[in-house]
């Protein structure tokens, strides 16, 4: 499971023999969420979510939609289009 990007303590990954849609898993500090990206103009979204408070989604949202146009080509490299 290649880490693609790091949100601070927190790594990005995608699983190369996932599914679609184009979507990335958070993993870290005890929990793990899955957001769809939305690519190419997001925003996120929260799909699935273990262990994360509220405060820590939001935040890690944000992140993510900062990262949006690299996690999009991250996705793409492994996957193809989104």
């Amino acid at each position: 499971m290649p880490t693609v990007l790091r949100l601070g303590h927190l790594r990005v990954v995608i699983y190369p023999n996932d599914h679609r849609p184009a979507h990335v898993h958070i993993v870290g500090g005890g929990g793990e969420a899955v957001f769809n990206l939305r690519c190419p103009n997001g925003p996120p979204e929260l799909r699935e979510n273990y262990g994360f408070s509220r405060q820590e989604l939001t935040s890690i949202k944000a992140a993510l939609a900062a990262s949006l146009v690299a996690a999009c080509h991250h996705w793409s490299m492994i996957h193809g289009q989104p």
